[in-house]
């Protein structure tokens, strides 16, 4: 079926880069088992609802807003797939070869996920394949938000009982950096905060950051910091005084799973998400900055701390840090990451 559309609602401007007339452009598709029910934009790829059925009927797992078009204006990432490169680029620019590339910088002097109009803030072609597929592609052009090379991205959304995965792909005709991210704000179903949410998680070390948010290049443990998530404590036990996370784990792997399970996220509801990916390491953020009154769905509050993104990736600010993994794409050598998202209801909680 083609994808629903949305006709102009008199809401804000859209991101400078995008036309007036942006909300003419946009569109959307519905999947639905009987378990899961999402709600994917041609806008950045967008997850705006991502619900579970329970024994209360359908709850949302994510934050989204009320008003559709609310998303062209969105400075969150609100369930985007962003990039080319997610996360921080510190001064907006790496060396390829001797050759310096000028990014678009969108964070001070930073670029954070692919600059102003990176993949998050721009509209893809979107068609449903299945009744539980949809995919997405979008072509980046040489040059745009000044990466070098033109890349091709499909993405493909496949809703199975109680899972969702995010099959992710993109093909390159020179040497570029790719790092894709997906930028859900997760809630589990509760409208208040997140200080009682435990998210258990294998990883052993994370990256020290500069004040910027850029990582040093340093590589540090967990242990005896808000950043160990090994024994899946809750965050208010993790972070007494509330300051926030926003910071990069790296995932400890079993050498024989291409697919691990790398966190587990549960609410005091007992809702559950586990989360399994072939990425090194995510970013993991209790939406410090989120704070908006615009309106949100089913009573929703876009405020600090109402959600925690849980972000596999490859290691922030790799380009310009050798002693991290290389996110360089080549010609013949495709970028392909895979996540996979599973949820469960009546897990018993637990006292810290």
């Amino acid at each position: 079926m083609p994808p629903a559309r949305l006709s102009s609602t008199g809401a804000p401007p859209p991101h400078t880069h995008l036309p007036e007339t942006a909300s003419d452009q946009l569109r959307w598709l519905d999947l639905e088992d009987d378990h899961l029910r999402l709600r994917i934009l041609n806008f950045g790829a967008i997850t705006a609802r991502l619900d579970l059925r329970t024994d209360d009927g359908w709850v949302p797992m994510v934050l989204g807003y009320r008003d559709i078009a609310a998303y062209l204006w969105d400075p969150f990432y609100l369930g985007a797939i962003v990039g080319r490169v997610a996360n921080r680029i510190g001064g907006a620019r790496f060396d390829l070869a001797g050759r310096l590339i000028a990014l678009d910088a969108n964070e001070g002097g930073n670029q954070l996920h692919g600059g102003a109009a990176g993949l998050g803030r721009v509209f893809w072609d979107l068609q449903q394949v299945t009744d539980d597929v949809v995919e997405l592609s979008y072509t980046s052009v040489e040059g745009e938000n000044g990466y070098p090379g033109c890349a091709e991205f499909l993405l493909r959304i496949t809703v199975s009982g109680t899972s969702v995965s995010y099959d992710m792909r993109a093909s390159v005709d020179k040497m570029t950096p790719i790092n894709l991210a997906q930028h859900n704000y997760y809630t589990l179903g509760t409208k208040g905060d997140i200080w009682g949410h435990r998210l258990r998680c294998p990883a052993a070390a994370h990256l020290p950051l500069r004040p910027d948010g850029v990582p040093t290049g340093a590589i540090a443990p967990v242990a005896g910091t808000p950043f160990d998530f090994t024994d899946g404590q809750s965050f208010a036990k993790l972070d007494p005084q509330r300051r926030g996370t926003d910071t990069h784990v790296i995932f400890s792997k079993g050498a024989d799973s291409h697919m691990p399970e790398v966190a587990t996220l549960t609410a005091p509801n007992g809702v559950a998400m586990r989360v399994c990916s072939d990425q090194p390491g995510a970013q993991i953020y209790t939406a410090t900055h989120l704070n908006s009154a615009v309106a949100a769905q089913d009573g929703q509050q876009l405020a600090p701390f109402a959600a925690v993104c849980i972000e596999p990736q490859g290691f922030p600010d790799a380009v310009n840090q050798p002693d991290f993994p290389s996110v360089m794409v080549h010609p013949g050598r495709p970028y392909h990451q895979k996540l996979l998202l599973d949820f469960s209801t009546n897990e018993a909680d637990q006292d810290d």
